[in-house]
């Protein structure tokens, strides 16, 4: 399923030291509140981490997952060394520019990144219409597997909070259903894998101000289909979580709680309260108890 597996560095730029001493030194001290603090209270509230663990902390090329390399080369400085890292990034079919731009930084910020190569872009253009779904499935397939050819037991990735609060509301909206995007799952076709997601309460308008001060260029999607878009002086592709970003943006402008109340609300269902939930693929109702002699009192 892997292509062929690559290592490298390109020689770093002359001031390449400093601008890297700068963007590690920013995420303890500058940024300690809004990244660390955020990225060690999820792996302790979730168990993000065990000992022995390997992990392939997948790098796309973008802010979010650069951020997570330079965050877990934080913790195996200062903090836990009861795992190890591998970071690996996927070529799916990237232009050169875009391939060059992460060669790049991983050089500029000192990630000792690890390349292999597939073919998603190309497969996923031929289905037509919007790829986004089959896409990300068919990546985290081919980070599984070759994370787990180099003896991983599990992948990072690099999803936030504002990903999380998205996901939220997404499924209510145009899924009809209550559901998040979860800190940790085992996978389903790679048995003994796992998926963590690190960045899980770590806000991206913090990211794009470590982003900014440390004056780093990162790649956006770099699909064929964004490409395409920006190509025909589209810069948005309006898609339902761009109208959803949106709209709590505008929410949360007139309400500053309500951002945390989305995430807050998938951790306090209160099953006693809902018309029907479904666990392990099966679906429960409340009528199934309604009249056995629960606690369903009417409030008078």
């Amino acid at each position: 399923m892997s292509g062929e597996l690559t290592s490298g560095r390109p020689a770093p730029e002359p001031d390449a030291a400093e601008r890297r001493k700068k963007a590690e030194q920013s995420i303890i001290k500058k940024f300690r509140r809004q990244l660390w603090s955020p990225f060690t209270r999820a792996l302790g509230e979730y168990k993000l981490i065990e000992d022995g663990d390997r992990i392939a902390v997948c790098i796309s090329g973008g802010k979010d997952s650069m951020l997570m390399a330079k965050l877990f080369q934080e913790l195996l400085r200062h903090g836990k060394q009861n795992f190890q890292a591998v970071f690996l990034v996927m070529d799916p079919g990237y232009n050169e520019l875009n391939r060059r731009t992460i060669m790049e930084n991983a050089a500029l910020l000192g990630v000792p990144i690890q390349t292999f190569r597939s073919e998603i872009f190309a497969v996923v253009e031929d289905k037509g219409g919007s790829p986004c779904y089959l896409c990300a499935r068919m990546r985290r397939g081919y980070l599984y597997s070759q994370a787990r050819e180099l003896g991983c037991n599990k992948i990072a990735l690099g999803h936030h909070y504002d990903d999380v609060i998205e996901t939220i509301l997404m499924g209510m909206l145009y899924g009809a259903q209550i559901q998040t995007m979860m800190p940790k799952l085992h996978s389903t076709n790679f048995p003994g894998m796992e998926l963590i997601r690190p960045l899980y309460l770590v806000r991206e308008a913090d990211i794009i101000r470590w982003r900014d001060y440390n004056d780093l260029r990162f790649i956006r999607c770099a699909c064929r289909l964004t490409e395409a878009l920006e190509a025909a002086g589209q810069t948005d592709l309006r898609s339902k979580r761009a109208e959803v970003k949106e709209l709590i943006r505008r929410l949360a402008a007139e309400d500053p709680q309500i951002e945390k109340n989305i995430f807050r609300s998938v951790e306090n269902v209160n099953l006693n309260t809902v018309i029907a939930y479904k666990k392990d693929g099966v679906k429960h109702h409340f009528l199934d108890a309604y009249d056995g002699g629960g606690d369903d009192k009417a409030d008078v």
